[in-house]
């Protein structure tokens, strides 16, 4: 079992879980039913509003991090990419994160784990952290951002995911950090539960993950 360690936050509402997929990503479509739920106007269990924006916008500015412009959270972004309809599909586990994500308006992480190492925690960034998040080598500042650790330091949060950690068509197993608030009740527990629903019905298995 996979043990994350959850640094004290007085706004996180955070849950996490593992995956394992009965096949690499890169051989595992992403079934059209699916698909069809990457619509603003889809019908979902979860629909996202200004508050749950705010709230987000709240929990990743406690640690001084301004989530604004191009640093804003991954859930405002889906909204616009799928408005514009320029988010395509990507893997099953990015497509139906992208999907959980975009009906509930809470940011989620997904981590590939054979490409990160233990020990898990999450925490603050502090000052000079940094990691690249894309192919084109580009890097964002960590600073007073909420992140997911590995061994070799901050991998993921709730506004742009690290490059070396992010999935690939070898993918087998993930680990799913959904990053909510404790304002919004029991939004997260209802989006993880949802999110699991869907993986399950694409043929993956989900796991529990210890909290430390």
């Amino acid at each position: 079992m996979i043990t994350l360690t959850v640094e004290p936050h007085p706004l996180l509402d955070l849950r996490a879980f593992a995956t394992t997929f009965p096949a690499p990503l890169g051989e595992l479509p992403t079934p059209p039913e699916m698909l069809a739920l990457l619509s603003v106007t889809a019908p979902a269990p979860l629909r996202s509003d200004d508050g749950v924006r705010e709230a987000v916008r709240r929990l990743l500015r406690h640690g001084g991090f301004k989530p604004a412009g191009r640093s804003k959270p991954a859930s405002e972004y889906l909204v616009k990419a799928v408005t514009d309809g320029t988010l395509g599909t990507i893997n099953a586990a990015v497509d139906i994160c992208n999907i959980v994500s975009l009906h509930s308006g809470l940011p989620i992480s997904v981590v590939d784990l054979d490409k990160a190492a233990p020990p898990f925690r999450t925490a603050v960034a502090p000052a000079g952290a940094a990691y690249v998040f894309n192919a084109s080598g580009q890097s964002i500042d960590l600073e007073g951002l909420l992140c997911l650790d590995d061994a070799a330091g901050p991998c993921s949060n709730a506004v742009k995911d690290a490059q070396r950690t992010k999935t690939d068509a070898a993918t087998r197993r993930t680990l799913t950090v959904i990053w909510g608030a404790t304002q919004l009740g029991d939004r997260t527990r209802d989006a993880e539960r949802w999110y699991r629903e869907l993986l399950h019905r694409a043929g993956a298995s989900t796991d529990d993950v210890h909290r430390a």
